[in-house]
C-alpha cells in the first residue's frame, strides 16, 4: 500500500466513523442539522442567503429504511438505494447543502481589462493541488470584484470539471474563483472535517456518478450540493480532525520511504528487464533446438518472397540489393554486398548461436514513411491520425486518447502507397526515440511523416521479437551513438535500414518471447 492508498483508507475510515471512538455524551448530529437550520433561518431574514426550496430531512424509519422528506412540499421517498454506507448512531446523514453556503464561481469579462488587478486573488483548477492553495498569480481589481464571486476565510473549493475533478483546499483569506469551482462555506461544522469528507474516495465516486460528459466530466452545482454527506457530532468531528493531523505527520514520512523504496524496486526492475532483454537476443534465454531450422534459412525464404514481390511489381528491384553478413574461416564476421566483400567483425558487438544470422534491418523488415498529411487536412473525427507522442502512448500504455483524424477518403487515397497492417511495428522518431507499437488487427489509423517510421513486416517474423530487439540497450545505442553531437535527435529511414539485427529461427523467435513475457510477469509480482 503507498501513501496514496494509505491517505484514501484512513480518510474513508473517518467518515464511517471508524477512526476514532464515539461518545455517548457528545451531543448528537441531529441537534447539529437543528442548529445549522435556525442558522440558516437568520441568514435567510437578513437576506444574506435564498432558501432551498429542495432542502430536506434524512432520516429512518421504523422499517430500519431511510427516508428523505421534502421539506416545502412534504414529499416523501425511500432512498435506501442511495445510502453508500452505515454510520454509527448519534451520526446523520443529509445532503451537502445542509452544511453549508454553496456557490460557483464566475469569471467576469475579460474585454474589460480594468477588471483584473492585485486586490483579491482569483483561482482556477491550476491553483489547487495537494489540497492546497498554490501558485495565485491571478486577481481581480477593486472594481472587478463586483463581477467575480467572493467567498471568506475558511471556504472549500472543489474543482467540478476535467481531470482536476474533485480536488479541493481551504482558503486562508477571502478569494474569488472562476466558473470551473464550487465552493461550501459551512455553517456551525469543523471545516476541517468537511473537508476530509470532500477529499475522501467516496466523495470522489460520487462526483464522477453524477457528473456529465465522458471526454471531460463536469459536475454542476447543482447536482453537487445534493451529494450525501455523513455529519458525526461536532466533537466527535474535531476528535477526526485532531487525530487526522497527528496521522499525517506519520504519513508524510512513510509516502517519503515508500516513494524512495519503489524507486529502489523501479531500478532494480528496470535493471534486471534490460539484463533479460540482453540475455534473450544474444540466443542466452532459450535452447537451441536443431528441429528448428536456422535463421540461414529463414533469410533464404525471405530473399525468396522479395524476388516473388518485385515479379509482381509490389516490391522494387532495390529491395534484392540486401547484404549477406557470415563468418568465415578465419572466425571473422564479413558482410557481402554484390560482389563486394568487407569485413565487419569489429561492428559486430556480440556472439551468437551458430543456428542465429546478423542482418540489416532492411534484409527482414521494409522500412517506410507516411504521405504528407497537411494541417488543413486534420479533423476532429474520422480515421485517427498519430504522431509520435500518441505512438508513444500506444507503446507504453496501449491506449491513446486520440484528438487528430483524417478524412475516410484520404486514408484510402493514401492506401495505394501504404498504410499500416497488422503486425507492422511503428517507431517513433523524434523525440523520445525508438519507442516501438505492434499494429493490431483492430487498428485502422494513419501516421505522420517524418516524426513516425513503419516497420512493414511482410514476411511474417515474430513482431514480439523484433519489439524486443529494438528496444534494447544494443539496437538503442546504434542511434544514440549517431545522433552524439546532434541538436534534436531523430531517426531517419536511411540510417535504420542500416542497423544490425540478430535473427533466430522463427519458432525460436516465439519460444524467446514466450519465456521473456513469461519471466516479466513474475518480476511484477
Amino acid at each position: 500500500m503507498n501513501g496514496k492508498q494509505l491517505k484514501n483508507s484512513i480518510l474513508q475510515w473517518a467518515i464511517q466513523g471508524k477512526l476514532v471512538p464515539q461518545d455517548p455524551n457528545d451531543e448528537p448530529a441531529s441537534v447539529l442539522l437543528d442548529k445549522i437550520r435556525q442558522e440558516k433561518e437568520r441568514l435567510i431574514k437578513e437576506k444574506k442567503i435564498k432558501r432551498d426550496k429542495n432542502a430536506s430531512i434524512i432520516y429512518r424509519g421504523e422499517d430500519n429504511s431511510y427516508y428523505e422528506k421534502i421539506l416545502v412540499t412534504g414529499e416523501v421517498k425511500c432512498i435506501d438505494e442511495e445510502i453508500p454506507f452505515e454510520i454509527p448512531q448519534g451520526w446523520e446523514w443529509c445532503r451537502l447543502v445542509e452544511v453549508g453556503k454553496t456557490e460557483t464561481g464566475t469569471t467576469p469579462s475579460k474585454s474589460h481589462p480594468e477588471y483584473f488587478g492585485d486586490y483579491i486573488p482569483f483561482l482556477g483548477p491550476a491553483n489547487i493541488l495537494n489540497s492546497k492553495i498554490v501558485s495565485v498569480t491571478q486577481g481581480l481589481s477593486d472594481i472587478g470584484v463586483d463581477y467575480g464571486r467572493i467567498v471568506p476565510k475558511n471556504t472549500i473549493l472543489q474543482v467540478c470539471i476535467g481531470g482536476s475533478i474533485g480536488k479541493c483546499a481551504i482558503t486562508d483569506k477571502p478569494v474569488t474563483f472562476n466558473q470551473q469551482i464550487n465552493s461550501i462555506t459551512p455553517y456551525l461544522c469543523n471545516v476541517e472535517f468537511v473537508h476530509i469528507v470532500l477529499q475522501s474516495e467516496y466523495f470522489r465516486l460520487a462526483i464522477m456518478d453524477k457528473a456529465t460528459g465522458t471526454a471531460t466530466p463536469i459536475i454542476n452545482r447543482g447536482n453537487w450540493e445534493t451529494l450525501l454527506f455523513p455529519l458525526p457530532p461536532i466533537n466527535e468531528q474535531e476528535r477526526i480532525v485532531a487525530n487526522i493531523t497527528e496521522l499525517t505527520h506519520f504519513l508524510s514520512i512513510y509516502s517519503n520511504k515508500q516513494e524512495e523504496l519503489n524507486k529502489l524496486n523501479s531500478n532494480m526492475y528496470q535493471r534486471l528487464k534490460k539484463a533479460i532483454l540482453q540475455e534473450a537476443i544474444q540466443g542466452k534465454l532459450v535452447p537451441q533446438i536443431a528441429e528448428e531450422g536456422t535463421a540461414q534459412d529463414l533469410l533464404k525464404q525471405i530473399k525468396e518472397e522479395k524476388l516473388k514481390l518485385v515479379k509482381e511489381g509490389k516490391l522494387k528491384k532495390s529491395a534484392l540489393k540486401d547484404s549477406v553478413i557470415f563468418k568465415g574461416d578465419d572466425n571473422k564476421y564479413w558482410e557481402k554486398k554484390g560482389t563486394t566483400c568487407e569485413c565487419i567483425d569489429e561492428d559486430i558487438p556480440f556472439d551468437i548461436p551458430k543456428s542465429w544470422a546478423w542482418a540489416r534491418l532492411e534484409t527482414i523488415l521494409n522500412t517506410g514513411s507516411a504521405r504528407r498529411v497537411h494541417e488543413k487536412d486534420w479533423r476532429q473525427a474520422g480515421i485517427p491520425f498519430y504522431r509520435a507522442r500518441e505512438i508513444g502512448k500506444l507503446a507504453d500504455e496501449g491506449f491513446v486518447d486520440n484528438e487528430l483524424y483524417i478524412d475516410l477518403s484520404l486514408y484510402e487515397d493514401f492506401s495505394s502507397s501504404g498504410v499500416p497492417l497488422p503486425n507492422d511495428l511503428m517507431i517513433t522518431a523524434v523525440g523520445t526515440l525508438g519507442k516501438v507499437y505492434i499494429v493490431k488487427e483492430s487498428d485502422k489509423f494513419y501516421y505522420k511523416d517524418g516524426s513516425v517510421l513503419c516497420l512493414a513486416n511482410k514476411y511474417g517474423l515474430c513482431a514480439e521479437y523484433l519489439k524486443m530487439v529494438i528496444e534494447s540497450p544494443f539496437f538503442k545505442g546504434q542511434y544514440r551513438q549517431e545522433s552524439q553531437g546532434t541538436t534534436v535527435a531523430t531517426l531517419t529511414m536511411v540510417r535504420l535500414q542500416k542497423y544490425f539485427i540478430p535473427i533466430p529461427p522463427l519458432q525460436e523467435q516465439y519460444r524467446i518471447v514466450e519465456t521473456y513475457r513469461y519471466i516479466a510477469s513474475i518480476m511484477s509480482r
